[in-house]
């Protein structure tokens, strides 16, 4: 059984037990519902496709941690012009354990 969810303004495939990275979500709660279900297939191999959404599906969800994604470096150089940029980032995002699809 999975889903695909809208979260953040993404689409993730999401399965039950599995664990998503998502952009930081501002709830402190441990547990977090999802109603943005675009698309939804049963343990028969049933699928329902939203438009947009399917109603009544729900995907529920436990917040794990709050980390950092991984460095990214920026670096802009012009040439023959001495003009050299080092930057790094490190997105914020939320850790989910996806609990159960309804």
């Amino acid at each position: 059984m999975y889903a695909i969810v809208k979260i953040g303004g993404h689409q993730y495939k999401v399965a039950e037990d599995q664990t998503i990275f998502v952009n930081r979500l501002s709830t402190e709660n441990e547990k977090v519902s999802f109603d943005d279900v675009l698309l939804v297939k049963d343990k028969k191999g049933k699928v329902k496709i939203g438009k947009p959404t399917v109603k009544g599906a729900k995907v529920e969800a436990k917040v794990v941690d709050h980390p950092k994604a991984d460095k990214v470096i920026v670096f802009k150089k012009k040439r023959r012009k001495g003009y050299r940029v080092k930057r790094g980032h490190r997105q914020p995002i939320t850790q989910l354990q996806i609990e159960k699809i309804s």
